[in-house]
């Protein structure tokens, strides 16, 4: 399992290599990537902040959960920190399972937990100003869609 929290660029090559088994059908990739915009605001960009010994830990954590819910082969999660730019990855999770539905699943289960739980703080720097903010889920005040198989 690949767990960390980092300054590095995620690379999406290292995480599909990290969870690839023989027994695994499905390899499932999620990116989260820095928008230019939100809430009505210009973003220009984000910043990261996180307790990497603590945020790996929770990281780690939900991706044995995810392990033991959705029979995985393998999972990688990876987080920046620091300034990132529009179009750069923020968030970084591949899970390996024997068939589809199941990877599809857990790494929709692992983005939401992930968002809920992990001390990772972000900054929006906007043409206007910039304030530390949450995401919404973590809010409880709009859920992301139901993942549909």
């Amino acid at each position: 399992m690949l767990v960390r929290v980092t300054e590095d660029v995620l690379l999406a090559q290292e995480a599909v290599e990290a969870v690839a088994s023989p027994a695994a059908g499905a390899i499932d990739v999620f990116l989260s990537v820095v928008r230019d915009n939100n809430l009505g605001r210009d973003v220009q960009y984000l910043e990261y902040e996180a307790y990497p010994a603590m945020a790996e830990r929770e990281m780690r954590a939900i991706g044995e959960e995810a392990s033991s819910r959705f029979s995985l082969e393998a999972y990688a999660v990876l987080h920046r920190t620091g300034r990132l730019e529009i179009g750069e990855t923020s968030l970084l999770v591949v899970v390996s399972s024997a068939h589809r539905a199941a990877s599809f699943e857990a790494c929709h289960w692992m983005v939401d937990e992930i968002k809920k739980r992990v001390p990772v703080w972000k900054k929006e720097v906007w043409t206007d100003g910039e304030a530390w903010v949450e995401g919404p889920e973590s809010l409880g005040k709009q859920k992301a869609p139901a993942f549909q198989a």
